[in-house]
């Protein structure tokens, strides 16, 4: 065991100290003691001076005076590097100036832990950067409050212009349920989780070729998918977007959605409900030809019929196409999607609030009538569901204004599926199944850095799935795989030193192009 020595030097008067390590000579039979010299002690203060051979480490470890602590920085090193690589941290200084640090710890938070915000201090107390004190339960109640709609608008702008450039755009809706009733947007209404609680709806847009949320917005819980295009076109006419490219599922669907879609000049491709009868009737003209050779298509591995034509829009006749597909095995899975939606159609008419944009199936699949006795009776009308069935399902169509090559228009919405991945992380991963806040402003802070935090994790996963990574860690398990990697500072006049990385860890921050911190 190795002890520390002090020795004076009476002809200098200089006091140097030694480490002495105690061994066993086997020649001699006899233990025996090896010094090596490790510094000296100030004439005047008693410090302790230690030998510029020494590593800060060794130098800190002999003096008995110094103090040292750690802070994790294992998670904030990828999560900075990530941060600064997709222009984040620039932007967000940009707009909300000082306070973007901690609205960045925060989205650190969320990213790595997950919970509620009012632990976020305790956490932050561990790790880097050192601004716990920043972060009290209060000090985040009011920095939330504070993040008004303007600055989240300009916010946005900056994100897009840096973002969207010749992208498609995902555009979905899901709901997030709440404890609260006393904020103005938390309505009862259709829970995509089969809640019975008040919600609000979350809409989102998500870059296909970015991979990355570009724009959300809040709406009340009462309000349907197929409303809320129109709110979303007209609050980027006031941003001055641009014109844009949406692609969307069947629930958006809507003779005036798409009037408004083309009267904005915006590229779009959107799913169309087989139920319409305009499209029945392109269905019917092809019926007989389209299973032939020249419909075949195989699109990712699967067998396809495609028919398309050229199929103007509206009054000013602007060009988009109808892209008419059959998938013979997946006909099946068609008809029960199909009974499933007559299911709910069925709900909503019994239930006494029947949505606006489900009138035409209304009107086709079911018999209404009315009794004195019995009230409003809802059946199925069976010969109009058993004639769709045998004509129509396994059939899909697409309407575009902007793809004509079926093929690509189909790969392009089957794309999509990625705003439901993101919506999944803000849910599960980010702690916002459930929203306890009450104050209207206070939500709307708590989405924003939830959205912030999506941003990082979606910008993660891109890259891990452009490498091995993917196959070994999902986001979180890989940020907590970087927790032990750790920053010791030490008082006084020693530097700070960053423990050894493991060979995990060095293996991730080489796969992620991040330099190992020093």
């Amino acid at each position: 065991m190795a002890h520390r020595v002090e020795q004076l030097n009476k002809k200098t008067g200089v006091t140097y100290v030694y480490e002495s390590q105690a061994y066993w000579d086997k020649e001699k039979k006899q233990a025996r003691s090896k010094r090596v010299c490790v510094g000296k002690l100030d004439p005047k203060t008693g410090e302790f001076i230690p030998s510029k051979r020494l590593t800060s480490s060794t130098a800190a470890a002999l003096d008995p005076s110094v103090t040292a602590s750690a802070q994790v920085i294992g998670p904030m090193v990828v999560l900075d590097a990530f941060s600064k690589k997709i222009g984040l941290t620039r932007i967000l200084k940009s707009v909300f100036g000082d306070a973007h640090r901690q609205m960045l710890v925060m989205s650190y938070y969320l990213c790595v832990m997950g919970g509620a915000l009012s632990h976020c201090e305790a956490w932050a107390r561990s790790h880097e950067p050192a601004i716990a004190s920043s972060l009290s339960s209060q000090r985040i109640s009011e920095l939330l409050g504070k993040l008004g709609t303007d600055k989240k608008q300009s916010f946005f702008l900056k994100w897009m212009d840096k973002v969207v450039e010749h992208d498609y755009l995902c555009y979905d809706i899901t709901s997030v349920s709440s404890y609260s009733e006393l904020n103005e947007y938390i309505k009862y209404g259709h829970n995509r989780d089969k809640e019975k609680l008040p919600q609000l709806n979350l809409a989102m847009l998500y870059g296909q070729k970015s991979q990355l949320p570009v724009y959300y917005h809040r709406l009340s819980g009462s309000i349907t998918d197929v409303s809320t295009l129109g709110n979303l076109l007209e609050h980027f006419k006031m941003l001055d977007i641009g014109n844009l490219h949406y692609i969307m599922d069947k629930g958006f669907y809507s003779k005036k959605n798409v009037d408004a879609l083309v009267a904005n000049r915006d590229r779009f491709t959107l799913a169309v409900p087989m139920n319409n009868k305009w499209v029945q009737k392109a269905v019917d003209g092809v019926y007989d030809t389209i299973h032939g050779p020249e419909g075949y298509q195989k699109i990712d591995d699967e067998v396809l019929y495609v028919h398309s034509m050229l199929h103007p829009w509206g009054e000013e006749r602007r060009r988009c196409y109808l892209h008419i597909y059959f998938n013979a095995i997946n006909r099946a899975v068609a008809i029960d999607r199909f009974n499933e939606e007559l299911l709910g159609y069925k709900e909503e008419l019994e239930s006494g609030y029947p949505v606006t944009a489900h009138q035409e199936a209304y009107d086709t699949y079911f018999i209404i009538t009315t009794t004195p006795k019995r009230g409003q009776r809802v059946a199925f009308n069976t010969e109009a569901v058993s004639t769709y069935i045998k004509r129509y399902a396994g059939f899909q169509a697409l309407i575009s204004h902007g793809i004509k090559d079926p093929v690509k228009a189909m790969q392009v919405y089957r794309d999509k599926d990625v705003v439901e991945k993101c919506f999944d992380d803000l849910k599960n991963t980010l702690d916002m199944k459930r929203l306890r806040m009450h104050s209207s402003a206070t939500v709307d802070g708590r989405l924003f850095i939830q959205f912030i935090a999506v941003i990082l994790i979606s910008a993660i996963r891109k890259k891990m799935r452009e490498t091995s990574l993917i196959r070994d860690y999902t986001v979180r398990e890989l940020l907590r795989e970087m927790e032990t990697l750790t920053r010791i500072k030490y008082s006084g006049r020693y530097k700070s030193i960053v423990s050894e990385a493991t060979k995990k860890q060095k293996h991730i921050l080489k796969t992620l192009d991040i330099p190992l911190p020093d």
